[in-house]
């Protein structure tokens, strides 16, 4: 039951909820707002920055509330906090005598499952931990990103169903994570996204230094394909001078590294040992040319 009446409408959709916002950010508007595009009513948000409260306005309809009066209203309380608040935040809520018993209390933190919910739980809160894949940048095309996406679901068995029929409902597709895989599941994540935009942004400040004035435009392409490559084949779309061996080559570009940008020339070593020791592992590369460039890039390269 939620909110006296029973979660699920046919067995398949959630019945119509009121949702309330904590923290009205990048993520919680525009997770608010798929759903209520998919039928559910917002009723309240709260917000600590004034674009968060401007967006509680802009994209969810709804004047700035108390955490307090939001949980108070809602049927489902979204918390859509930074990670290292979600904690402190379930903690404070279940301390404060907030009334909990049965809503689903659902956060979108992907590093976190239902463990970090267990103050809410234990106040009788449905936990549901509920990640979308997908980069928030604050954007009016965010929601329409949510589309199609990925969503990392972590749940109690007998709220499953609801959870994922959630994930529908907003055009997303549920992925089931387990409890003791989170961590790994957004370190993969992260280490994919996140680090694709240090790299890419670094490359393009290497060839503005040497006077590529539209570096997006000499990049693109070859990262299309890259990903492409990737995404379609795995390891085996691997290019380049690692899977090459060109031990050479790849000893010039940490040189060059070094002189150019050296805060950069410690990943490219890192980047380029991981790549040899997979295509070693994939037997795209042979053991004699991994040795060599394992020589290139070790002991003495800072000498």
């Amino acid at each position: 039951m939620v909110g006296g009446r029973d979660v699920v409408d046919t067995g398949v959709h959630p019945a119509r909820l009121a949702v309330g916002v904590l923290g009205a950010g990048r993520v919680g508007s525009v997770v608010g707002a798929a759903l209520a595009r998919a039928g559910h009513r917002i009723v309240a948000a709260s917000g600590v920055s004034d674009a968060s409260r401007q967006r509680a306005a802009d994209r969810l309809g709804v004047a700035p509330s108390s955490p307090e009066d939001v949980v108070a209203r809602a049927d489902l309380v979204l918390l859509t906090v930074p990670d290292d608040v979600l904690p402190d935040l379930v903690t404070g809520l279940a301390e404060t005598g907030a009334d909990l018993r049965g809503k689903l209390v659902v956060h979108t933190s992907g590093a976190y499952g239902l463990a970090v919910l267990n103050p809410a739980t234990k106040a009788g809160a449905l936990p549901l931990a509920l990640h979308p894949v997908m980069t928030f940048t604050g954007r009016d095309d965010d929601l329409a990103r949510l589309t199609g996406i990925s969503f990392g679901v972590t749940a109690p068995d007998q709220l499953r169903m609801v959870a994922e029929a959630l994930v529908i409902e907003m055009e997303g597709e549920p992925v089931w994570i387990e409890e003791k895989d989170r961590a790994l599941y957004h370190a993969a994540l992260a280490g994919a996204a996140n680090h694709m935009v240090t790299l890419i942004a670094e490359s393009s400040d290497l060839l503005e230094k040497i006077g590529v004035r539209e570096p997006g435009r000499m990049l693109g392409p070859l990262l299309g394909a890259a990903l492409d490559n990737v995404l379609r084949l795995g390891i085996a779309g691997l290019t380049g001078p690692v899977v090459r061996g060109d031990a050479g080559t790849v000893r010039k570009h940490v040189d060059a590294l070094i002189l150019a940008a050296p805060e950069a020339a410690d990943a490219y070593v890192a980047l380029a040992r991981l790549t040899a020791d997979r295509a070693l592992a994939a037997g795209l590369l042979k053991p004699e040319a991994a040795e060599r460039l394992l020589d290139a890039l070790g002991g003495n390269i800072w000498t």
